[in-house]
């Protein structure tokens, strides 16, 4: 890791992670290109993300450049930044720097004897990949902002038409929060919200119901508290789980489960849990370490944090106020 770049330093007494840059590269049909790693390498076998690491006195960008033309024989240009993915191997801690790169010349070819694939965006979740690489490709696929609404205590029409300004506004990933209500009384308002969701091509899942969710098709939000009884997962898998997460046992708990994403917070004190000490991106970053799962950061998040929460593994942010049209 360059001595100049602090970005990527994890800040406690372990072992330092090890700054590894890879590339994001798209053919004209927008396939995504993946390499196999060699036999004799850790994780052999395993498709990844082409790269590698950085050297001392390297930027990113020029690592990452080197790596490509080393590898695939390829020049590239402009990049852009996706996600930097902390993540703790049993035998060693990394940071995986993720570009997007923009613009390159040249066919990549395998010259260090590695398998390629071409594969379109949809089938990445087919590949076995290390775990680092897994949220690069939920970067790739999936929302980066999930809008939770607020308790929907006034008028029911005032509350769609805020919903409606959101997903207008590009949400696409939506949790139902109405804890306030038993289900009878929250189904006319689940349906609306969902018919909302389905006219924006939004993901929507119901805080808590599960026993709801299945019966109208959506995903459901599990509280930590649910998540901590549970021992399956409590929907099928065409439908999304999500789950609270404050901890690592937590997040160890919602991977054992085999949710989708959770979210991990909060990042910064709220109103809403006024008791719960914030984690920083610093104690974010520890977390994200210790599962591969899509994680959204919670708790005082706007859109301006974006660029702060893909630099720390984040799949984006959670917010309700930071995201809500009302």
């Amino acid at each position: 890791m360059p001595e100049n770049d602090s970005r990527f330093t994890i800040h406690d007494s372990r072992t330092p992670a090890i700054h590894v840059v890879a590339g994001v590269i798209a053919d004209a049909a927008g396939r995504i290109l993946l390499a196999r790693r060699t036999a004799g390498r850790d994780l052999a076998g395993l498709w990844e993300f082409p790269g590698g690491k950085v050297d001392p006195g390297e930027t990113p960008e020029q690592a990452l450049a080197r790596e490509l033309h080393e590898e695939l024989g390829i020049e590239i240009g402009a990049s852009s930044p996706l996600i930097a993915v902390p993540f703790a191997y049993a035998h060693k801690r990394i940071v995986l720097d993720v570009r997007r790169i923009e613009d390159w010349d040249g066919a990549p070819s395998g010259r260090e004897k590695q398998a390629l694939a071409w594969a379109p965006p949809e089938k990445l979740p087919r590949y076995a990949m290390p775990p680092a690489d897994r949220p690069v490709v939920a970067a790739l696929l999936q929302p980066d902002r999930y809008l939770v609404t607020p308790e929907p205590d006034a008028g029911e029409d005032d509350f769609l038409r805020a919903l409606e300004r959101a997903l207008a506004g590009g949400v696409h990933r939506v949790q139902l929060r109405a804890r306030t209500r038993e289900p009878a009384a929250l189904l006319p308002l689940a349906k609306a919200t969902r018919r909302l969701c389905r006219a924006h091509r939004a993901q929507l899942l119901l805080n808590g119901e599960i026993v709801l969710a299945q019966e109208l098709g959506v995903g459901v939000h599990l509280r930590a508290a649910q998540l901590a009884q549970l021992r399956e997962r409590p929907l099928p898998a065409k439908l999304p789980v999500a789950a609270s997460c404050h901890d690592a046992q937590e997040l160890r708990q919602a991977q054992a489960l085999g949710a989708d994403f959770v979210v991990l917070g909060p990042m910064a004190a709220t109103p809403s849990h006024p008791e719960r000490a914030p984690l920083g991106w610093d104690g974010f970053a520890h977390l994200r370490e210790t599962v591969d799962l899509p994680i959204y950061a919670l708790g005082g998040m706007t859109c301006d944090d974006l660029a702060a929460a893909r630099l720390h593994g984040a799949q984006g942010i959670a917010a309700i106020r930071g995201l809500w049209a009302g």
